[in-house]
């Protein structure tokens, strides 16, 4: 992955608009969370292989980013990517890292479903 370039994010994004597509969107701060701090809470969400058609995508920000997708009913959201790629089956894979490297979210779109 590298950092993310919007110009280049935005790009990959509209080139899955208005077609069929899986999203793999997770956040989480971890079991490592409550494991530093036991008055912390560990938060996770995770939805693998969605399938949606989003009509409009846009990315935001200076770093992190936020990107939006819209949907005939309704957003995905996701902020504080910082780094992506786009991978050898086309996959638009972005993620955002806490200091020390921890995953703190993921935002991928592919025309495949993903492995589960």
């Amino acid at each position: 992955m590298k950092a993310i370039i919007k110009e280049d994010v935005q790009a990959s994004l509209e080139r899955y608009a208005d077609r069929p597509v899986y999203i793999h969107l997770e956040t989480t701060t971890g079991s490592y969370s409550a494991h530093l701090n036991e008055k912390n809470m560990t938060v996770v969400a995770y939805i693998r292989n969605a399938k949606v058609t989003y009509h409009q995508a846009k990315i935001k920000g200076n770093g992190p980013y936020r990107v939006g997708l819209k949907t005939e009913e309704g957003w995905i959201y996701a902020e504080g990517l910082t780094e992506y790629t786009v991978d050898e089956e086309n996959r638009v894979l972005m993620a955002g890292h806490l200091p020390g490297g921890k995953l703190a979210i993921s935002l991928q779109i592919s025309e495949k479903p993903f492995t589960v």
